[in-house]
């Protein structure tokens, strides 16, 4: 296939030969392997921004050095039939390619700032039988929102906490069984004296191997810096383009640590991804370990929503990444509180300006990556947290059709099904169907409402579906909805189960973009036209 790009109002108009050959045998060639079409997609952009550089240098510049012009790639590619090339390139299917189905498992819990203690057993809130590629764990409130966590510097040990027990359930099976009770007491000792930093240290793979915030392949890099004039040089290294243990400014970041005792790192069957704490808020994302190789351009963005509409008591931790070839977005939210008139209106108010400020860092050298920066521009998105939508009835009314067991009814009037309805807030997204009862609030250690007893009369609420999960974007299918029955916290944990889709390269038998996909640019200088 051939593409010819014309360009007149040079004194030689030049045209522009794009060779596209695909090898009839590339796949029986044992010497070269070819890589994924993202990559051939960016070097295009790049290759084509180079050789229109060279056009506008050649029609503008009169005896001035190549080096001495400026060029704004925004500006030679903001013709409309470049667009549409573009466009068509970039959205063709990755030959070679096909999509997987994995399962992901979500959940969420509001703990009520109480902080776990080392007997306390996750497997039935991890639904740890039913086994899942990738587990994205959001949790409220892990510490009491008080002024020294929230004008401060929250505390930190809670969330240790909440990462041991985690692993203890995800890879209890395999960390028992290859050194028995060992594994068990190595967790319990956490609990003597937690540190976030200590425990992400102690808990580090023996080859202490870092997961990369961007992978793509160095050797498109380097075509980068030899083909595309568009892209300022780069003083990064390649630790900057690595993610860390945590974060400078203390608040517990830390990236791809596998959550074991070095002894165990090799039976373990789950990592740990990526984790973020602000203030009450922290989520945690963990994959299978084979699974892990293919994460990539993981970022973290937190929007504070709380006092004077900045600070962490409210808000979200946003995680975006790619899985092989198809970008997630995974935000855990805690939104503006209340059951007056009118409070729904701050949480959609949450909500719009969550999506609009959160902002993912740039972090790929391509100058062509589509590597998403804002929430709704990844593929697959799933929002979870403490909503905190209430019911629009009053609190014996709900009691009443609690009692008579009209969910039904119930869900009429919650405030989230209204004000999406109405195209107010999540305009879009989608929400499985509710068939538990609503997960707040309850009396500590009780499966009775607060509110019920005469002791609970001065913190009675409403009961309300307060912790939900929605999704946007299309390859997304729930498998489960359900709540927990953990009486840890006054609210019940929700988790969720997806079966999604992912779009995976095939591997085998491909070549280098060099000669796999013969791309080869040919240019030609044809006679000056004659102007009549």
């Amino acid at each position: 296939m051939s593409l010819i790009l014309s360009f007149h109002g040079c004194d030689s108009p030049v045209i522009f030969v794009f060779w596209f050959l695909m090898k009839s045998s590339f796949r029986h060639d044992a010497r070269e392997s070819r890589p994924e079409q993202e990559e051939l997609n960016s070097y295009f952009c790049c290759v084509l921004q180079s050789f229109l550089r060279k056009l506008l240098l050649q029609k503008e510049v009169r005896g001035r050095k190549a080096e001495e012009v400026s060029f704004d790639s925004s500006e030679a590619l903001s013709d409309p039939s470049l667009k549409s090339l573009f466009s068509h390139q970039l959205s063709s299917p990755m030959p070679n390619s096909q999509v997987q189905s994995f399962r992901v498992f979500v959940a969420t819990w509001n703990v009520g700032g109480k902080s776990p203690h080392s007997g306390l057993n996750l497997d039935d809130f991890l639904q740890v039988q039913d086994e899942s590629d990738i587990y994205v764990l959001g949790f409220q409130e892990i510490v009491p929102l008080n002024a020294g966590n929230v004008l401060v510097a929250e505390d930190s040990e809670p969330a240790a906490k909440w990462l041991a027990l985690i692993n203890q359930s995800l890879n209890r099976s395999y960390s028992v069984a290859s050194r028995g009770s060992k594994s068990l007491l190595c967790s319990s000792l956490l609990f003597q004296k937690p540190s976030l930093k200590k425990v992400c240290k102690s808990f580090r793979t023996e080859s202490r191997r870092r997961l990369k915030t961007c992978n793509c392949s160095p050797i498109l890099e380097r075509k980068f810096s030899r083909d595309c004039c568009v892209w300022p040089p780069s003083t990064n290294t390649t630790e900057d383009y690595c993610s860390s243990e945590e974060d400078d400014d203390g608040l517990g970041n830390y990236v791809s640590s596998e959550i074991s005792t070095p002894a165990s790192a090799n039976q373990m069957k789950y990592s740990l991804i990526t984790g973020k704490q602000m203030v009450g808020i922290f989520v945690t994302v963990w994959a299978r370990k084979e699974l892990v190789q293919h994460v990539s351009h993981l970022r973290i963005s937190n929007v504070g929503r709380g006092i004077l509409g900045c600070l962490g008591n409210k808000g979200c931790i946003s995680v975006s990444m790619s899985f092989h070839q198809t970008s997630f977005c995974f935000v855990c939210s805690h939104l503006a509180s209340g059951e007056r008139e009118g409070d729904e209106l701050r949480r959609n108010l949450d909500v719009i300006e969550i999506i609009k400020n959160t902002q993912f860092s740039r972090i790929c050298k391509s100058p062509c990556s589509r590597i998403p920066e804002k929430i709704m521009e990844h593929d697959r998105v799933i929002w979870l947290g403490d909503l905190n939508y209430r019911i629009d009835l009053s609190y014996s009314e709900t009691r009443r059709l609690l009692e008579q067991y009209k969910w039904d009814t119930l869900l009429d009037k919650d405030q989230l099904k209204i004000q999406r309805e109405a195209g107010r807030v999540f305009r879009g997204w989608k929400e499985g169907k509710i068939y538990f009862a609503p997960t707040y609030k309850y009396s500590y250690n009780s499966d009775i409402y607060a509110g019920e007893t005469i002791e609970t009369q001065k913190k009675r609420r409403t009961p309300a579906w307060c912790d939900r999960i929605l999704w946007y974007g299309d390859g997304i299918r729930q498998l489960s909805y359900v709540r927990g029955e953990s009486r840890f916290s006054d609210h019940r944990p929700v988790c969720a189960t997806f079966m999604v889709g992912v779009q995976v390269s095939n591997n085998d038998g491909l070549t280098k973009a060099s000669s796999g996909f013969n791309m080869r640019v040919a240019s030609e200088e044809y006679m000056p036209l004659t102007r009549g």
